[in-house]
């Protein structure tokens, strides 16, 4: 056997072995119970949380307390900010919250310096805030959709500038980027959402890819797809009973178990996880066909 032979076998043994492993790996997570899953201890570990006024936000950071984390807490609203610092605190956590317009790069790294100097270098990224209008694309004021992507794209390019050095230099941490099943399909009547989305999507799975290139496995990454959940966000959404809406409880608990067992995606519910597998191959007529139906235009 030739060697340019022997090396295409070997190539093709070590691939499909690599192939084998992930299946049983992924096979593995969606069939073992989530307790028995290894799960890190985020205990004293510095968690900070946009969005974190009301929410998800503040049931993660709720949450992250009863685990024991220190808590940064960023939110353009400074009351509901308030009153899940308070919240925190009541649970025992130490708590630190800051009024942070994240539409805002310069706001984002002077508030980082600020937390940095006084807290302490943060362990676990959660780039949670976010707005939706609801409107169709050319309903949509010019001005809303370049806010929108300042604080649902542009956000998590600054906040990763600013936290992801220290990570890397450790070769510990994590980003935890709440997204949406509308960046994996586009939503009609939620374009611009759907853009933001679908570049925040990118953006993950590229920082992840380019960690794991240099060699930074120890920065774990956790991209997070739910459905339509039920929070004021989606209120101006005319959506039928027949779509899917979790309760913002149900994704918080998803959230962290994802987190505490290093879950790279977290697709919920979780049979939407076919979305994002047969979009490769289904032909394009057919995929529409099958679940254009539930994304549907607000009136």
């Amino acid at each position: 056997m030739s060697a340019e032979v022997g090396g295409a076998v070997g190539y093709f043994l070590q691939t499909l072995w690599f192939l084998l492993y992930s299946i049983f790996v992924a096979v593995a997570r969606n069939v073992l119970p989530a307790s028995a899953l290894p799960r890190k201890n985020v205990a004293g570990k510095v968690v900070l949380i946009t969005g974190a006024g009301n929410g998800i936000g503040r049931l993660l950071a709720e949450r992250f307390a009863h685990l024991g984390a220190r808590l940064v807490l960023w939110d353009v609203n400074e009351k509901g900010n308030k009153e899940t610092e308070n919240l925190c605190k009541k649970i025992g956590a130490e708590v630190t919250s800051l009024s942070v317009d994240i539409s805002d790069r310069e706001a984002i790294y002077g508030a980082t310096k600020d937390v940095q100097t006084n807290f302490g270098q943060v362990d676990i990224l959660v780039n949670n805030a976010g707005i939706l209008h609801g409107k169709l694309f050319l309903d949509t004021a010019d001005e809303a959709m370049s806010k929108l992507i300042d604080i649902n794209v542009k956000a998590h390019l600054w906040t990763l500038k600013a936290f992801l050095p220290h990570m890397m230099e450790r070769n510990e941490g994590h980003i935890v980027a709440l997204c949406s099943l509308a960046g994996i399909v586009g939503a009609a009547g939620l374009v611009d959402y759907s853009t933001s989305k679908f570049a925040a999507v990118g953006l993950m799975e590229a920082i992840s890819n380019e960690l794991a290139v240099l060699g930074k496995d120890g920065v774990k990454t956790t991209i997070v797809c739910p459905t339509f959940v039920r929070t004021q966000m989606i209120k101006s959404l005319n959506l039928p009973d027949r779509l899917d809406k979790l309760t913002p409880e149900y994704v918080a608990d998803k959230v962290i178990e994802a987190t505490l067992t290093n879950q790279r995606w977290l697709m919920m519910p979780r049979k939407m996880y076919w979305l994002y597998w047969v979009k490769g191959f289904l032909p394009t007529n057919v995929f529409n066909s099958i679940v254009l139906h539930k994304f549907v235009q607000p009136q």
